[in-house]
């Protein structure tokens, strides 16, 4: 099925940049975005990219570790 938004050009190119940084369209991430909110994802796929994302993030702390305020900092 189609569906035609109507956006601003502003948010529009926001949201090119967005998905481009997650590898994906603005229509894959819509799509997505859609399927969780009608509560129709698929468990295991979202349990699996998390898994790949956290195994493969490449994020390293260096050893730092942060407090309860570091965290709540502005």
């Amino acid at each position: 099925m189609n569906l035609t938004l109507s956006i601003d050009q502003r948010t529009l190119e926001k949201a090119r940049a967005a998905a481009h940084a997650m590898g994906l369209s603005v229509n894959e991430m819509v799509r997505r975005y859609l399927e969780q909110l009608a509560g129709e994802g698929d468990p295991e796929a979202s349990f699996q990219e998390f898994r790949d994302l956290s195994l493969n993030g490449g994020g390293h702390s260096g050893g730092r570790r942060w407090s309860r305020e570091d965290l709540h900092r502005g």
